[in-house]
Parts: structure tokens; sequence; C-alpha cells
């Protein structure tokens, strides 16, 4: 039987946010514990009450909030975390985690972790194809980031492209995969 993981989910601001929501569903169903930290984008599409409600824990959004423990937040969910997930994954936010920006409470707790990290871009095909962003994807992943490729669809712009959020089934199957691996 697999071990249950503490899972931190760091959402971007992106309309792909609510897929998130089923994503912690999925790992809070399947028994692992799992935190949401969420960037001020992210709040403009989803509630943090609805993580909170779904992942049965407070969730993180402030950076000069009053840290629950001694620790400072961002330290306390990097040393916490057994795996880290940015679904969706914003190409601010990719750009960020490629040259350690650390200017939120999701990007100072990214290059705290020592956690693996998983990322689910999302966004228009347009940034996805950027030579720019191709060039970000390219340093995480030599860096050993998990990366959940976007598949091609109906984007909210209205066009039609690469750069559309892969299902939270199929990120959670990854996810899972990578809980395997480590395990072994």
């Amino acid at each position: 039987m697999e071990k249950s993981k503490k899972i931190l989910v760091c959402v971007t601001g992106s309309i792909a946010a609510y897929k998130a929501c089923e994503l912690v569903r999925m790992f809070v169903k399947d028994g692992d514990e799992v935190q949401v930290v969420m960037t001020p984008a992210a709040c403009e599409f989803v509630t943090p009450l609805s993580f909170q409600t779904l992942s049965q824990n407070p969730v993180s959004v402030d950076p000069f909030a009053p840290p629950a423990s001694w620790k400072p937040e961002h330290i306390s969910l990097a040393t916490w975390a057994d795996l880290v997930l940015v679904a969706p994954a914003s190409a601010n936010t990719i750009a960020k985690m490629r040259y350690g920006l650390a200017d939120n409470l999701l990007t100072a707790t990214l290059l705290a972790t020592r956690a693996p990290i998983a990322i689910a871009p999302a966004m228009n095909d347009g940034m996805w194809e950027s030579s720019v962003t191709q060039d970000n994807i390219a340093a995480l992943r030599a860096r050993g980031v998990t990366v959940f490729d976007p598949e091609n669809g109906d984007l909210a712009c209205g066009t039609r492209g690469k750069g559309r959020m892969m299902e939270p089934e199929t990120i959670y199957a990854g996810v899972k995969a990578m809980r395997l691996k480590d395990q072994a």
C-alpha cells in the first residue's frame, strides 16, 4: 500500500485555478495531507475558502500574515511538504521559479523547499510557445522539476492551441507515479 504524502498545492493566477480544486479533492480522498498556498492573483479566480474546505487546512496567501508557528510561513510550508505541485503554473510564476525570484509567499516557498516540485503550466498558446517560456521550462526541467505539459484545446482567451492545463485526473496520475518512484 502506498504511503500518504504531505502535498503542497501551489495555485497561481490563471482561469485554470478551478481545476486545482479537483486535484486537492483527489489527494485528500487518497489519504494525503494537503496544504494550499495561493498567489493574490489566484484569489481572483478561486477563493481561499474553497481550498480550505477541500483541504481541511488553512490556506496561505499573505507573506506578512502572522505565522501559525514560530517559523516564517514560507519556511514552515517548504519544510512540511513531501511534494510540491504548482497547478496551474502561470508564465509569470514559471519565470520567477527559473530565476529564483521570491516576491510572494508562493515563490518564496518554492525557493526554500527541498521537496520534489512538479508544475502544470496553463496559459495562452502564444505565451506557451514563446521562446522565453520554452527557455524557462527547459531550465526548470534541467533542475529536476517535473513538467506536466499543457494540452491542445480551447483556451479561455477564445483561441485554440497548446496552453490548456492538463486535466486533473492526468496530473493526479502523474503525481502518483512520482510518488511510487520516490518509494522505490
